[in-house]
């Protein structure tokens, strides 16, 4: 049997997490004598220095510090894991759930998944995290979050998934504008029209890639990191844009009208996915929510309650 114990491993990762030990001490409501005790067994255990104290600056991990640190965090939810399904009984959820969103997605989606697990789940303490489509799946690996939500674009590898629906991209115009009444629009008519680039990984990338497919580029008027902004510029009349997740009203903030156009020839189809770590095993809640999510991904996508 290890001779260490999981309150030393908790007390680590909390120094680890903290970079002090008055500061884990502080998070965990004991005393830094305690943390301190605890760490210092826990490297006589391992026979490894783990930190490097440094009076009045703090703790530096050391590389096998560092090595301990992603280790644990697995063995550690585990352990937790193991106490919540004792205490609850069979078939109950409960704990802490994260969640993590692109953020353009999130509006359609996350409302949705949250009212079921409150009906359905009242004891799982879900928390969702917004996020940019780099940010995200650095997240999950680094086991900040249990789940997440967002393009099957530019992924890094380690991540397993569910596709929940494909996004193909379209031109948002003014409703006013030219080629408004037309059912289509092709990337060379968009071409020579004053364009507002969504600026926001991976929407800019995926835009960027349609029309170096189609022998063009786009004449970027304005750049926005804002996904309604965006849609309020266009129906200001200021060009129109390329986006991929579409709103279920056709409507700006301002409440003016904008018309949604498919583009041609057919482009890159962009899927939304449920995502997690492959390093990381799902919880009873993580399991539970992509289960529902999968078997309901026709309420999920906009496209089929506009």
């Amino acid at each position: 049997m290890p001779r260490y114990t999981l309150r030393q491993l908790e007390y680590f990762a909390a120094v680890a997490e903290a970079e002090s030990i008055s500061s884990a001490a502080a998070a965990l409501h004991v005393t830094p004598t305690a943390v301190a005790s605890a760490l210092t067994e826990l490297e006589r255990v391992l026979r490894s220095q783990l930190v490097v104290r440094r009076k009045a600056h703090g703790i530096t991990l050391t590389p096998t510090g560092q090595h301990l640190r992603t280790r644990i965090a697995a063995l550690l939810r585990e352990a937790d894991e193991l106490e919540r399904a004792a205490a609850g009984g069979a078939g109950e959820l409960a704990g802490p759930l994260v969640l993590g969103c692109y953020s353009t997605v999130a509006p359609t989606i996350v409302p949705i998944l949250m009212k079921w697990v409150r009906d359905h789940h009242p004891r799982v303490d879900l928390s969702v995290v917004t996020g940019n489509q780099a940010e995200l799946p650095r997240r999950l690996l680094a086991g900040e979050l249990d789940l997440a939500i967002g393009y099957d674009i530019a992924l890094p590898d380690g991540l397993d998934s569910v596709r929940l629906y494909s996004a193909p991209p379209y031109a948002l115009l003014p409703a006013g504008h030219r080629l408004a009444h037309r059912e289509t629009v092709s990337v060379a008519e968009l071409a020579v029209e004053p364009m507002i680039m969504l600026d926001l990984p991976p929407a800019a990338q995926h835009t960027r890639m349609l029309f170096e497919r189609a022998g063009t580029e786009p004449r970027v008027e304005q750049r926005t990191t804002d996904f309604e902004l965006t849609r309020s510029l266009v129906a200001r009349g200021f060009g129109y844009s390329v986006l991929i997740q579409r709103p279920t009203v056709n409507r700006s903030y301002e409440d003016l009208p904008l018309a949604l156009r498919e583009i041609t020839p057919a482009v890159p189809v962009a899927n939304v996915l449920m995502m997690w770590s492959r390093e990381v095993r799902l919880n009873d809640r993580a399991e539970a929510l992509a289960a529902f999510a999968t078997r309901n991904a026709e309420l999920l996508d906009p496209r089929r309650r506009g």
